[in-house]
């Protein structure tokens, strides 16, 4: 790593308006975006000016440049040989580092990584997970059903942009629009320079001129919003359905995140689902168990059928109804029912019955 004093072609003595003003020179002659400007070079000049312009980080780096130099701006550089730690854990080094997890520990630092290769932190606004309780019955058709969520929603007094009235956004100074300063990290004798998303413009490049009055400048607050969604017929439990856009709304007009509903579906007193298909129990009396005839069943929709019951039906017998379980999902075609029988047996025997055996 070049000398931050040399970067910006200033003497170790120079003032802060001394800075400034090279830092200012050097920035308009080397910015990206002019014609002949030099990303590299840009970024190099705003790094150095982020610690010098600072008291306490300048005077960190004044004592311990050379651990700069040697540690950070060498580590995983091309050709280069990367900070020896094994001299710091020694027997007389006075700093133990073992079981220290070094990738972990300098995960933030941009070691082994160009400036270049930092990338903005996104706006877009961050998915929600819901869980929906519905009815059985409700599978049997699509339904509409209300769901409220508390979110970060879009403010409606600056639509979202973050700025009040007609105020512009602007480069963000403390960062020059790249959404990232130094930071300055000390562990044991070492200070180290580390990558931080900018806190005045929250890592996004831009500031408005004039803030909005009501999010702050965010763009969005958290309110509480009641929603209706359709429910597909044939959902099961644990199906999710994913709803575009309708999650938490981005930063200053960031993209807005999906909805997620999850799926459950309450116990039916009667009816058990398997698949797309029913199964309910009915008991029916000994006699007519063994002398046939007729019952009537209630199906999901709450509707009565009949169901003829054979001479010399035996308890467990199952019947199949076609076509009144729940709809294949995507399908209007349904699943079916299937009805068991529980013969009731007396403990005595009437004569009549008797004689039916």
């Amino acid at each position: 790593m070049s000398d931050y004093y040399q970067t910006l072609g200033i003497n170790k003595t120079a003032s802060q308006e001394e800075i400034k003003q090279a830092y200012r020179k050097l920035a308009h002659q080397h910015h990206p975006d002019k014609k002949g400007g030099d990303e590299k070079k840009f970024k190099e000049i705003n790094e150095a000016y982020q610690v010098l312009s600072n008291q306490d980080k300048r005077a960190q780096y004044d004592q311990f440049g050379r651990v700069f130099e040697g540690g950070a701006g060498n580590a995983g550089g091309p050709g280069g040989g990367g900070f020896d730690f094994n001299s710091f854990g020694g027997q007389n080094s006075g700093f133990d580092f073992s079981g220290l997890n070094f990738e972990d520990l300098f995960g933030g630092f941009g070691f082994g990584q160009g400036s270049g290769s930092r990338k903005k932190p996104k706006n877009k606004g961050q998915d929600i997970e819901v869980e929906l309780m519905i009815d059985l019955k409700d599978t049997l058709k699509d339904v509409a059903k209300k769901v409220s969520l508390s979110k970060m929603a879009k403010c409606s007094r600056c639509s979202g942009a973050g700025a009040e009235g007609n105020a512009k956004i602007k480069e963000c100074f403390s960062c020059q629009g790249t959404g990232w300063v130094q930071q300055m990290r000390k562990l044991g004798p070492l200070t180290f320079s580390q990558d931080a998303v900018c806190p005045e413009c929250k890592g996004e490049g831009k500031i408005p001129e004039k803030p909005c009055n009501v999010c702050r400048g965010e763009g969005r607050l958290r309110q509480t919003e009641e929603i209706e969604v359709m429910i597909p017929a044939g959902v099961d439990t644990g199906q999710t359905l994913r709803i575009d856009g309708a999650g938490e709304a981005g930063k200053r007009g960031g993209q807005a995140g999906n909805l997620y509903i999850r799926i459950a579906i309450k116990p039916h007193p009667l009816f058990e689902r398997k698949g797309d298909d029913l199964l309910a129990t009915y008991s029916i009396s000994f006699s007519l168990a063994a002398l046939g005839g007729e019952i009537e069943l209630e199906i999901l929709e709450g509707k009565k059928i009949s169901l003829k019951v054979p001479e010399g039906t035996q308890s467990g017998k199952v019947f199949r109804i076609g076509g009144k379980g729940i709809p294949h999902f995507g399908s209007w075609s349904r699943g079916d029912l299937f009805v068991e029988l529980q013969v009731i047996t007396p403990k005595k025997l009437t004569k009549e019955q008797k004689k039916l055996l």
